[in-house]
């Protein structure tokens, strides 16, 4: 079930009736793992690795989530989703002297790299608000510093619970710090600056942040029931790939967890990127072991070798899982070309000088590899020969001898995953509007004037529209049944691999959400021949 509402100005936008169906983006990737610091549980939306390291702060050993987007940009990736997930690990405490006693309070991230600083003053206040002061509470880039990366100014606070403003429920407001503890009976004393006798200073948290343990896979897979882990990202805006880098540098992501991050794909129409294990360090073994490997759906993508990257933490080139690297091609190939297009039709799919394939793989383990559902990573083009190599297209997760021709092709299944997101995302708008006649002739144009810019662009098969692409939005669809349950419904279908085969799809909105399956046309009148 796709969210209606991803954020206040977002929703605003989709909800207004559209003159046209907006293209979905094609490339966004959401990443989930262990980061040094940062919101936790939070899908934060960055466009580069300058900007991860500001929120998340940047490369850690610990951490394959910093590596994997660290390689996602190197290899053309645009924009992600990241999520950062903890196992245990606390966020440090600020100790503000009242009297005798304290105000305790404690950051909202995690991590032994969050640092917090506090002011107390009582600038314009009387001396009957003796229970009331002043609160400014600080993130800053590192002790001592004094780049703010954020500010929270909080005016005429009481350190009492029943007032008006009291501290501990103003603080449940907070992007930076919760109260902790007892409230003291009299309000903090004013920080004092080192400088001056007078100037207002800052107190700095305490040296008790803990990053918390290596993850589990139970850590990734979070709880649906308070948004945490892989099910952060149900609030999230659009995405059209996810990865779930390895645990540890020796620690393979298991298998319960890439069966949440499959259905979670499976619910926001996106694919799944699944990183070779580590054990398949040759094409003989990937071959072997892929008869018995667990996982196969349209709705999940493979790419091997490895990837092998120079590691600026340890000084030297180390062997990293091959998803990232993997987004971050498949969005730059969609810059040289529409999603539907083979890649071999694009620029050459190779990796960037940054990145190399960790172990060779000849002609015949690439049709192996790829009768098994798996894609060939290659760093170098290959020197010329007698004769062309075989034209192997990238593939889902899928194994030749049980595919649906259709969704065994990637750019198919891409196109077919770009067009639902699209057309569910364009018609929003109509829940709010009366059902009837004249809404259904108005999405029905609006959908085949989005059907037909795509096909004067080649993205269907067919010599004729009614071939190609049809839609369906009437009264069969929304009888007085689903119109008094406020739902409104409408069908489409599109050919992608022989005429008038139609890859057809149910949309049904309502104000809880909206949701999208596959369906069966036979049962359906189509829309006559012109």
């Amino acid at each position: 079930m796709a969210e209606l509402v991803s954020s206040a100005a977002d929703s605003a936008q989709q909800l207004r009736p559209q003159a046209s169906i907006k293209r979905a983006a094609t490339a966004v990737t959401a990443f989930i793992g262990r980061a040094l610091k940062g919101p936790v549980n939070q899908p934060i939306a960055i466009d580069s690795f300058d900007e991860y390291q500001r929120v998340f702060g940047g490369l850690w050993q610990p951490s394959m989530l910093s590596y994997a987007l660290e390689q996602y940009f190197q290899n053309g990736g645009g924009a992600a989703l990241v999520v950062r997930v903890c196992n245990g690990g606390h966020a440090p405490t600020l100790r503000l002297a009242a009297g005798l006693a304290a105000l305790t309070l404690i950051g909202l991230w995690p991590g032994t790299r969050e640092y917090l600083r506090a002011a107390v003053d009582y600038d314009g206040l009387d001396e009957a608000e003796s229970d009331r002061f002043n609160l400014v509470i600080q993130r800053i880039r590192a002790p001592g510093s004094e780049f703010i990366e954020d500010q929270e100014i909080f005016r005429r606070v009481s350190i009492h619970s029943a007032a008006e403003r009291g501290i501990a429920a103003v603080l449940t407001g907070s992007r930076l710090v919760r109260a902790r503890g007892m409230l003291p009976r009299q309000r903090p004393d004013l920080t004092r600056g080192a400088a001056a006798p007078g100037a207002v200073g800052y107190v700095m948290s305490n040296n008790d942040g803990d990053d918390g343990d290596t993850l589990t896979n139970y850590d990734i897979i979070g709880d649906a029931s308070s948004g945490t882990g892989l099910f952060a990202l149900q609030g999230a805006d659009a995405f059209n790939f996810l990865c779930v880098p390895a645990l540890a540098r020796d620690v393979d992501i298991g298998l319960p967890a890439l069966l949440v991050a499959l259905r979670v794909c499976r619910q926001r129409q996106a694919l799944l990127l699944i990183d070779p294990p580590a054990a398949w360090r040759d094409a003989a073994t990937a071959i072997d072991a892929l008869r018995n490997w667990p996982l196969y759906s349209e709705d999940a993508a493979m790419f091997y070798p490895r990837v092998l990257a120079f590691d600026r933490l340890r000084g030297r080139n180390e062997v990293f899982g091959s998803a990232a690297a993997a987004a971050g091609l498949l969005a730059r190939l969609d810059r040289s070309g529409p999603v539907w297009a083979d890649a071999e039709t694009k620029e050459e799919a190779l990796l960037r000088p940054a990145l190399r394939a960790a172990s060779s793989t000849s002609e015949l383990d690439h049709v192996r590899l790829s009768q098994a559902g798996v894609n060939l990573l290659q760093s170098a083009r290959v020197a010329a020969r007698a004769l062309p190599p075989p034209r192997i297209s990238l593939r889902t997760l899928v194994v030749e001898a049980a595919a649906r021709s259709d969704w065994r092709e990637l750019a198919i299944r891409r196109l077919a995953l770009f067009i639902i997101n699209s057309i569910e995302r364009g018609t929003r708008w109509v829940i709010y509007e009366k059902s009837g006649t004249a809404l259904w002739s108005r999405v029905s144009s609006q959908i085949t004037e989005f059907f037909e810019a795509l096909e004067r662009e080649g993205a269907f098969v067919g010599q004729s529209a009614h071939e190609k692409y049809f839609v369906i939005c009437d009264q069969r669809l929304n009888d007085p049944g689903q119109v008094a349950a406020g739902r409104f419904q409408l069908l489409f279908g599109f050919a992608t691999s022989r005429p008038a085969d139609f890859q057809a799809f149910l949309v049904t909105q309502e104000r809880g959400g909206s949701s999208v399956r596959a369906v069966s046309v036979n049962r359906y009148a189509l829309p006559p021949q012109n």
